[in-house]
C-alpha cells in the first residue's frame, strides 16, 4: 500500500478518534493498563514511553510506580486530557503528538515501551512494531494489551464492518491480540515474550445502554452511526444490542460483558 493512501487513512483516524468521548470509554477500560503496567514490573526511575497512550491509562499508571513517563498520542486533544489527570493526580507527566509508525525518538532511548489497546489500531503493523523495538533499549521491556479477535470486541468490529466496510488492504487491528501474529510482527527483535490471554468485563445496565454508550463515545461506532444515517443507523444499534445480549452473562437484567484481550510483555533483543 502506498504511503499516500496510508498517510490519507491515518488522517481519517486521527478525525475518528478525536470525535465522540474516547476519555469516556477509556476510563472503563483503566485496570487493563494497570494490569498491564504491574506485568511490565517497572523499576521506579525507568524512562517510559506509553505509544498511542491516549487519554494517558498506560502513563499514568507507570507514573504511580514512579517512572519518568512520556504519553505519546496523535490526536492532541487527547493528551490533553492526560495532562488533566496528571495534575489532578500531581502525578509527573510529558505529553508530545507523535505517531506510531513514526516515533520521534533515538534508538534505544526508552527502558520500557508501553501501548494499550492504542497501537493494534496503527495501519502499518509491521512498521509499527518496528518502531516500538527500536525506541526500546536492549534488555528494556515492550508491554502492550490488544483486544482478540475471537472477543467481544473483536466481533463487535466485524459488526460494524458487515454494516460499514473497513478499508480494503488493510490488516485488521485485533490480529495483534493473537499470538501468532505478535510473535511475527516483533521476530527476533525480542526475547522472551509473554503473551496471556486475559478478559475484561464491561458493566452496564443493559445491552441497550451499551450500544448507547458506545454509539456516543466511541469514536469508530460514531462514525459508522454517521456514516449509515438514522435510516441505516437503526439496524447496526440492534446488531449492537443483540451481540452485548450474547455476550452477556448477568442474570439481573442488567449487561456483564466479559471482553478479551492479549497480555503482551517481552524483552528487547
Amino acid at each position: 500500500m502506498t504511503e499516500l493512501i496510508l498517510e490519507g487513512l491515518k488522517a481519517k483516524q486521527q478525525k475518528t478518534w478525536a470525535s465522540g468521548d474516547y476519555g469516556a470509554v477509556a476510563a472503563l477500560i483503566h485496570p487493563m493498563a494497570e494490569e498491564t503496567v504491574q506485568a511490565a514490573d517497572l523499576t521506579p526511575g525507568a524512562e517510559v514511553l506509553d505509544v498511542a497512550a491516549g487519554t494517558g491509562n498506560a502513563a499514568l499508571a507507570a507514573a504511580r510506580c514512579g517512572c519518568r513517563v512520556t504519553a505519546s498520542d496523535y490526536v492532541p486533544g487527547l493528551l490533553a486530557r492526560g495532562r488533566e489527570r496528571a495534575e489532578a493526580e500531581r502525578l509527573a507527566l510529558t505529553t508530545e503528538v507523535a505517531d506510531a509508525e513514526n516515533l520521534p525518538y533515538a534508538d534505544g532511548r526508552f527502558d520500557a515501551v508501553l501501548s494499550v489497546v492504542g497501537a493494534m489500531f496503527a495501519p502499518d503493523q509491521e512498521r509499527t512494531a518496528a518502531e516500538l523495538a527500536r525506541v526500546c533499549r536492549s534488555g528494556g521491556t515492550i508491554a502492550m494489551a490488544n483486544w482478540t479477535p475471537d472477543g467481544f470486541i473483536g466481533e463487535m468490529f466485524r459488526t460494524v464492518g458487515r454494516r460499514v466496510a473497513p478499508p480494503p488492504g488493510i490488516r485488521g487491528p485485533v490480529e495483534w491480540g493473537s499470538e501468532a501474529r505478535v510473535r511475527e510482527l516483533f521476530g527476533d527483535r525480542v526475547s522472551d515474550l509473554r503473551a496471556t490471554r486475559r478478559e475484561f468485563v464491561f458493566r452496564f445496565s443493559s445491552a441497550e445502554h451499551f450500544a448507547d454508550y458506545f454509539r456516543e463515545y466511541y469514536g469508530p461506532t460514531l462514525k459508522a452511526f454517521e456514516a449509515l444515517g438514522p435510516d441505516g443507523g437503526k439496524p447496526l444499534y440492534d446488531d449492537l444490542v443483540a451481540l452485548a445480549g450474547r455476550y452477556n452473562t448477568a442474570t439481573d437484567g442488567t449487561a456483564r460483558i466479559p471482553s478479551a484481550y492479549l497480555q503482551v510483555v517481552a524483552t528487547r533483543a
